[in-house]
């Protein structure tokens, strides 16, 4: 047994084998910085020989800012008495290359360091890689810089354009219905039963057409206004939205459903909005309908709350759903139901800028429904404990 342990020491072949057998840069120096010992990994690296590097410095080998970091960093390994990481550059064929070192002290039977052990392992490929991420992150954000300067130019040029149709758009179409009016009002009994009419429809689509600029505008300013979010009652929204409806029409018979606690985050304004297009969508829908019936809800689906007008109306061709949400988009003739054909888009628009989700469900002639989401239920929970701190 004894001489089989005998046989198990290491010796310094051993050691010098398992050195010489690593890819690892491996060497030793003493605290001048005088080498005593290099791996193969070093020889082939640096095109020297062991033999030749014994008692060498890194003065002799490597320009003279590098060998004093070199010898820099051996002197804090020295004093440190346990492993020591550094990086540190070392010349390579294709350049400089990076090296992740550690480094540790020898110590002798007194206990202080005599040499320093260096362990190297190449990590250029890894630091080139990364110097490709920043330089690609540097760009990428001065690409997003400029980008955002043009959009903000942009916008600038909307904001002035929108003005313009507001401005100077619906001074002339308020001269057309004003005098239309005044030839209806001083003039009809000289005009026949057709110049009325004439008349009458020039006021309808005077109208109309500043109708159409109103829901421009709005459209635009759904994509360019700040989102201010907040928690929001949808009960109490839809309750409102439904109450005004009914004012300007108290004849019609409309049975309406609102879930209770109904809530979520975003922003109120634009949520009002898009709950006032898709409210008053429902309302129109079912004006043909002895009794119509809307309902306001909402259902989980992946633990989202999402939300959904229902009404009974005249419902949509789901072939044709694709073109709901797109701006003049109409899949009813304006002869049935009048509109402009933007207040979905609207809706979409607010949806998309919540980050949720919009879309609908129908059969001809037996309504439709329209589900939408905003905010996850993580936002809202973190709103409530805002406001709950507050």
């Amino acid at each position: 047994m004894e001489h089989r342990r005998r046989d198990a020491r290491v010796g310094p072949e051993q050691l010098l084998a398992l050195i010489d057998n690593t890819s690892a840069v491996i060497y030793m120096r003493d605290l001048q910085g005088r080498y005593m010992l290099i791996n193969e990994e070093y020889e082939r690296l640096f095109n020297v020989s062991r033999e030749d590097i014994i008692g060498m410095k890194d003065h002799d080998l490597f320009p003279a800012e590098m060998a004093d970091e070199f010898l820099a960093n051996d002197k804090v390994a020295a004093k440190s008495g346990g492993p020591v990481q550094f990086e540190e550059i070392a010349p390579g064929d294709d350049g400089p290359h990076t090296y992740l070192t550690i480094k540790f002290p020898l110590l002798g039977s007194d206990g202080e360091a005599y040499a320093v052990c260096g362990i190297s392992t190449d990590i250029t490929d890894r630091k080139r890689a990364e110097q490709e991420v920043r330089l690609f992150n540097v760009k990428l954000e001065q690409r997003v810089r400029e980008r955002t300067a043009e959009l903000e130019a942009s916008t600038k040029e909307l904001d002035a354009f929108a003005y313009s149709v507001s401005h100077d758009l619906r001074a002339p179409l308020r001269s057309l219905h004003g005098f239309s009016q005044l030839l209806l009002e001083d003039y009809s009994d000289l005009l026949d039963e057709t110049g009325v009419s004439h008349l009458r429809r020039l006021q309808v689509n005077a109208t109309l057409m500043a109708q159409l600029l109103d829901d421009l505008l709005r459209l635009s300013r759904t994509t360019r206004v700040e989102l201010r979010r907040q928690s929001i009652d949808l009960t109490a929204m839809a309750e409102s939205i439904l109450h005004d409806l009914a004012a300007e029409e108290p004849d019609r018979t409309v049975k309406l459903s609102v879930e209770p606690e109904l809530h979520d985050v975003g922003d109120l304004h634009l949520v009002r909005l898009a709950m006032q297009n898709l409210i008053a969508n429902a309302w129109k829908f079912t004006g043909g309908e002895s009794v119509a019936e809307i309902t306001i809800g909402s259902m989980l689906r992946d633990s989202q709350p999402v939300f959904f007008v229902r009404d009974n109306g005249a419902g949509f061709d789901p072939r044709f759903e694709n073109k709901l949400f797109e701006p003049f988009q109409r899949l009813h003739s304006a002869a049935d139901f009048e509109g402009s054909g933007i207040g979905l888009a609207i809706v979409q628009r607010v949806v998309l800028r919540h980050g949720g989700a919009i879309w609908a469900e129908s059969v001809p002639g037996e309504g439709a429904t329209f589900f939408f989401t905003l905010a996850s239920p993580v936002s809202l929970s973190e709103q409530r404990g805002e406001d709950d701190a507050k």
